[in-house]
């Protein structure tokens, strides 16, 4: 077995220094220049390694950099919806539960995995602090919007992790802006309004709770740019951001999110995005989607032309090995997953579906009676015989709208479903009206797959202008929605409205409870206003 040491920072060159303050992205081979940033490794000048799962496809990277490392390289992962079988809707489905419990669990099967697969550091728990509609999913990335119940649940979840043998990094530092912006930083330099005392009372609460716990290795910046606390630079480009942190306590490392994003590359650019997070920032590079070789000339570009201070550089590099100490003598407490862990982990997706009900209304729908389901899809690129639409993207995601139509067929035998777009058409709209009378009642199944680029999460005009058409009088009973719980508020009055989370079991889950197989044990992490 290959003998791993750990290396000292005084046998460091300034080339050796810069490898370190930066993450080499690998994709795929295509993306990642494998060779180069083996050789980085074996020359001891690479801070770590972001490997994309990928079901597994980048195993033989992972192997391959392994092998290379004689030195406890930092191996980056995403898992905001767990790892391998174990998935959930995001981690507001954990906040539904309210359980530690269940956020315990999450930690600790997805930190079994992840390291099972090689990882040493995962980028979790999410932190942000969102209570209100919010872009890119914040909604459903989010544990909610009371500080002290995301502080309790991300505690329970960042201990598991650390039990279970992997680093945690919490994100997106400091959290996201409580106005709610239409645009986020995937598309676009994004400014919020809050104070350095409004962040340190509210945004930063769970972060500051973590911390004293020492249960925080790392933080992730976001590209959003706070004004009153630094005019200049967004976060992931601030020292004055990091110093809000350093001061009361956060000794980790500190890391940016995805630098190619356009809330910081379309101002600042590539390169200078790349020195800025070293120089200025003293966090860790992500540079998505440019190989390792070009920014490492960025780098020492950079640093020629005085933007990476020594001081700056001395002490990222430190903090960086100061994370691979910690890879190197962790051990984890468990290293198997139980029975027991499994059926606590499964009744995370069961447990987190919530129902409001009109008084004197059952959660659950008369699964004798003739319902007319109609089933949200993103698009209707084609109509089959026997109204079937063919809706090809949808059939490996999360919402299938067929494996849903399948499943009300065994649950209501004696209903009828239907699929209707996102953007109908309007004979489409049409017909579907004249349907729905020969039914006592419309179920309206409803999505929103919430996605980077994507701007608002909100359903389009003209579902719910044909929504309100129908409730005039009041021919829908129910929504039932899977994703994003503030999308409910499009909707007009029902007397039955049940909210699952965006994952396959989620909508299992959800639709259970409508057939009254399972209560609706979950809570509404924020204070959606339903008509």
């Amino acid at each position: 077995m290959k003998q791993i040491k750990e290396i000292k920072f005084e046998e460091l060159s300034t080339d050796q220094k810069l490898g370190m303050s930066t993450i080499a992205f690998c994709w795929d081979d295509v993306y990642c220049d494998v060779d180069y940033v083996e050789q980085l490794i074996k020359n001891h000048s690479l801070g770590g390694v972001w490997i994309t799962p990928r079901d597994g496809a980048n195993k033989h990277i992972m192997k391959r950099l392994k092998e290379a490392a004689d030195y406890p390289l930092l191996f980056f992962t995403d898992a905001e919806n767990g790892w391998g079988e174990y998935k959930i809707g995001r981690q507001n489905a954990v906040g539904m539960t309210g359980s530690e419990d269940a956020a315990y669990v999450f930690g600790k099967l997805t930190a079994l995995g992840a390291r099972r697969d090689g990882y040493n550091v995962v980028c979790n728990p999410v932190l942000d602090m969102v209570n209100g509609r919010s872009l890119c999913g914040g909604n459903i990335r989010s544990l909610g919007g009371d500080k002290e119940k995301v502080a309790a649940l991300a505690a329970a979840e960042a201990r598991a992790m650390h039990d279970a043998g992997v680093l945690t990094v919490a994100k997106h530092y400091p959290g996201s802006s409580v106005s709610g912006n239409t645009i986020d930083s995937h598309m676009a330099e994004t400014t919020a309004p809050e104070t350095e005392e409004q962040l340190l009372d509210y945004n930063l609460y769970p972060y500051l709770e973590l911390i004293k716990e020492g249960l925080i290795d790392g933080v992730m910046l976001k590209h959003s740019r706070f004004p009153s606390v630094d005019p200049d630079y967004p976060v992931s480009l601030s020292s004055k951001f990091m110093h809000l942190i350093r001061d009361r306590g956060f000794d980790g490392f500190a890391m940016t999110d995805a630098l190619n994003m356009m809330g910081v590359v379309a101002k600042f650019g590539r390169k200078n995005s790349v020195g800025l997070a070293v120089g200025n920032a003293g966090a860790l590079s992500l540079p998505f989607c440019d190989k390792t070789e070009r920014v490492m000339g960025w780098l020492r570009e950079c640093y020629a032309e005085g933007m990476i201070p020594d001081d700056t550089l001395d002490a990222l590099v430190k903090d960086v090995l100061a994370a691979q100490h910690k890879v190197a003598v962790m051990e984890p407490k468990f290293t198997e997953i139980t029975e027991e862990d499994k059926k606590l982990f499964e009744c995370i997706n069961k447990d987190s579906v919530f129902a409001k009900c009109d008084d004197g209304v059952p959660v659950a729908l008369d699964r004798e009676a003739e319902h007319f389901f109609a089933i949200l899809t993103e698009t209707e690129l084609g109509a089959a015989e026997n109204d079937k639409v063919l809706v090809d993207t949808m059939k490996t995601a999360w919402y299938n709208p067929f494996k849903i139509a399948e499943r009300l067929k065994e649950l209501f035998p004696n209903s009828k479903s239907t699929f209707i777009s996102e953007y109908p058409t309007p004979n489409r709209v049409s017909k579907f009206l004249s349907e729905s009378l020969d039914h006592g009642d419309v179920v309206f199944i409803t999505f929103l797959n919430s996605a980077c680029y994507a701007g608002k999460e909100c359903l389009t005009p003209r579902i719910v202008s044909m929504v309100e058409a129908m409730q005039v009088s009041e021919r829908i009973s129910t929504l039932v929605h899977f994703g994003n719980p503030y999308v409910a508020e499009d909707f007009p009055h029902t007397s039955r409205v049940i909210i699952g989370t965006a994952s396959s079991m989620g909508v299992d889950a959800g639709l259970d409870v409508l057939a009254g197989e399972y209560p609706a044990n979950g809570v509404l992490t924020y204070d959606v206003k339903l008509k």
